[in-house]
């Protein structure tokens, strides 16, 4: 099985046929897909990716129940009950509860990759369990990086090269030179991922919005053991 990394969605249309019936790693650290995990670890019982703001707001109109979440170019969209930080959904507000989520950049990635038999979303908190899953599914994977407006971003590109890594250890060959590049990254932040990004543009803009702690909790590795797929237009947690 072989590994290609899709480093930005402006790229997407250079893989649009070769992601066909394949597996596609939706990837959004900051803050999206790290979210949509703990929304499911904390007990939601549906969550739906949706592209579109006013798609969220129509499903909302539709069963008033539902919670939305979303933000566009990081900030909470008004009138939504969440924004996109993972510290929001905590099991006292999520647990049995329907959610709607739609974002600046994981949403738009998750709707790109339709054609793809297995969509998979996550980040560094579920990782493992990703790539266990990814493994048995035993098809090529393409790790797709949602980047910031279509343009790549180090975060994503960092994890891309942490579960090529995992992959290639497991005996997975890589297909191009982006992976390569992103498992390079990897490579050299490994040891110290706060430092790393640092200077990453998204971090920048998380310290202007105040929003540090974000970072903590989306570069925590491993604390769920849960892959999450997307199925029918909702996602489906599947324990490891």
């Amino acid at each position: 099985m072989k590994i290609h990394t899709i480093l930005s969605p402006q790229l997407f249309s250079l893989f649009e046929k070769e992601v066909v019936d394949k597996q596609v790693l939706v990837i959004d650290i900051l803050r999206a897909t790290t979210s949509m995990v703990v929304m499911l670890e904390n007990g939601a019982t549906s969550v739906r990716p949706v592209a579109g703001v006013e798609e969220a707001l129509r499903l909302k109109q539709e069963n008033p129940a539902l919670l939305i979440a979303g933000e566009r170019n990081g900030f909470k969209v008004e009138g939504f009950e969440f924004g996109n930080s993972p510290q929001e959904f905590t099991p006292e507000r999520v647990r049995g509860e329907s959610l709607v989520i739609t974002t600046t950049n994981g949403t738009q990635a998750l709707s790109l990759s339709l054609a793809a038999s297995h969509i998979w979303v996550g980040g560094f908190l579920n990782m493992n369990a990703l790539v266990a899953s990814i493994c048995d599914t035993k098809k090529d994977v393409f790790l797709f990086c949602a980047g910031w407006k279509g343009h790549v971003n180090l975060e994503d590109t960092l994890f891309a090269g942490a579960v090529a890594q995992q992959l290639v250890d497991k005996g997975w060959a890589v297909a191009d030179d982006a992976t390569r590049a992103a498992m390079s990254l990897w490579l050299q932040a490994q040891g110290d991922l706060h430092g790393f990004l640092s200077e990453a543009s998204h971090v920048q803009r998380f310290q202007s919005m105040h929003a540090e702690s974000d970072l903590d909790v989306c570069l925590k590795c491993n604390t769920s053991g849960m892959s999450v797929r997307y199925e029918n237009g909702v996602l489906v947690a599947i324990p490891s």
